[in-house]
């Protein structure tokens, strides 16, 4: 899967929040404050988007409205394990070593994250 830059996640995260297709105006009005941009700049990423393959376009009227084809949790699982691959050697637990080490994370991290995995040992 193609990894998203940090303007085309925004945008992802826009049009999964909402649940169903979008016009691209919503995706200019949900950007306001982060990204102001001129609707022509969010017409050029959602295009994008459609061309990488993460969104369909439905023409409605005048308009376009944007769909997505990829899944948050999907895109999120995915992304996950590119880092613990890229960044630590395929290894979870030496992830959250350097994280603690750094202190990124504490120990009510590792409580929550020890009976998250205890729940799912009991499934």
């Amino acid at each position: 899967m193609k990894r998203l830059g940090s303007a085309e996640l925004e945008i992802m995260l826009a049009v999964w929040g909402a649940g169903e297709p979008v016009p691209a105006s919503y995706v200019q009005g949900k950007l306001r404050g982060s990204r102001d941009w001129p609707l022509p700049a969010v017409l050029t990423s959602l295009n994008r988007l459609v061309e990488k393959g993460f969104l369909s376009r439905e023409k409605r009227g005048r308009g376009n409205w944007y769909k997505s084809l990829i899944s948050e949790n999907d895109y999120k699982a995915a992304e996950s394990r590119g880092v613990i691959d890229r960044l630590y050697g395929s290894s979870f637990t030496g992830m959250v070593a350097a994280l603690y080490d750094q202190r990124a994370i504490g120990r009510e991290d590792l409580e929550e994250l020890r009976q998250y995995l205890d729940t799912l040992e009991g499934q």
